[in-house]
């Protein structure tokens, strides 16, 4: 490939400046059962992907300081000393290597089963006490809940900063806690976070304008939302270009500096009568930088068919169609997931030409960090 391919083009944005138009997809490993402290092999993996031509790394999501914000085992957390200077080390070796990196900070709400360690017996936290719609069976958050997690997000984003990140990422995608206040189907409140989708979308403003609050006016704050949840794979915040618009730009005007829209199929429109997928339309309604997402550089998207608990395994597929979006700018940035689980040098192999070379996504890739 020559430096002309739209994925090789710098990008900048306030204070953050990228040698090119690749992102690693925040994905989920299960890596740090030590305290949920990312050790030596975290700090190695994401020094790989740096080493290998990413230009902006997103961790794996990574818990707040709420109590009910972990819902998996050996997930890594985002407070406490030492896994912060775990974090540190993370992004001293991203940066030697040549790579920009922000962490994804992460409430997982309803999603949580009380059990799960290490909190043991703390129940998921949700609007209405749901992780699924019509089924009461978490906690309802109070107030006082609602304030504690704004805090947690504001705390965590001022500690990235503090890390030495280049950038935050905010969860609020999938059917986890920010997205899960964003559906109706999962938020039956009947105050001020409740009803209408602005009111919805009253929780994520409050985080936004505390995260922005806690880092300032330069530091890139980056939201990755989703129409679709795991929950249901159909559900969708915005039915029209119009409530699409009422949606995004109240969070544009909070603080968001780039959206990162999540969609299973990159290459899907996202309504009737227009070609733009979900970057697309996001970008061209705020004006803010898009990342798009889903299935890049792969034949089948990630989402396990019935039957099956893991991600779906998927051959190296083209990037003609991802660069010609690219090139008419359609979005700015280019989120890679299984792919780069598979290739810690994706990055450069596409860039040289050595498409050929590129391996194929296996489940057994996800038994280590390569």
């Amino acid at each position: 490939m020559t430096t002309e391919n739209p994925l090789f083009q710098p990008f900048s944005l306030g204070s953050l400046s990228l040698k090119n138009r690749i992102v690693m997809a925040p994905m989920t490993r299960n890596f740090s059962p030590n305290d949920n402290i990312p050790g030596q092999n975290v700090v190695d993996y994401y020094r790989r992907r740096a080493e290998g031509g990413v230009g902006l790394i997103v961790t794996e999501g990574t818990c707040v300081g709420h109590i009910g914000a972990s819902g998996y085992p050996g997930v890594p957390y985002f407070h406490g000393k030492a896994r912060l200077e775990g974090w540190k080390k993370v992004v001293d070796a991203v940066h030697v290597a040549g790579g920009k990196i922000a962490p994804q900070l992460w409430h997982v709400g309803a999603m949580r089963r009380s059990g799960t360690p290490p909190e043991g017996d703390v129940p998921g936290f949700g609007p209405s006490g749901m992780n699924v719609p019509g089924k009461v069976n978490r906690h309802t958050m109070t107030q006082q809940d609602i304030d504690d997690v704004v805090a947690a997000f504001a705390q965590g984003a001022a500690d990235a900063k503090g890390c030495g990140f280049d950038a935050v990422e905010l969860h609020g995608a999938h059917g986890y806690l920010i997205d899960q206040f964003f559906w109706e189907g999962t938020n039956q409140r009947e105050d001020d976070y409740g009803g209408s989708l602005q009111n919805r979308s009253r929780f994520a403003l409050e985080i936004i304008r505390a995260v922005r609050k806690a880092v300032g006016p330069e530091f890139p704050v980056i939201l990755r939302w989703s129409q679709w949840k795991q929950q249901d794979y159909t559900a969708r915040l915005a039915q029209t270009p119009e409530e699409l618009e009422s949606f995004l730009v109240p969070l544009a005007d909070a603080g968001v500096d780039i959206f990162h829209c999540s969609q299973r199929r990159f290459w899907e429109p996202e309504f009737e009568g227009s070609e733009l997928n979900l970057a697309g339309w996001t970008r061209k309604i705020t004006g803010k930088p898009s990342i798009t997402v889903g299935s890049v550089g792969l034949d089948a998207d990630f989402i396990p068919i019935p039957g099956e608990v893991t991600f779906r395994e998927a051959e190296p597929a083209s990037l003609d169609d991802l660069e010609r979006r690219l090139q008419a700018q359609e979005f700015d940035l280019v989120a890679v997931g299984r792919a780069l689980i598979a290739n810690p040098s994706w990055v450069d192999m596409v860039r040289d030409n050595k498409t050929d070379d590129i391996q194929p996504f296996r489940k057994e890739h996800l038994g280590k960090l390569l």
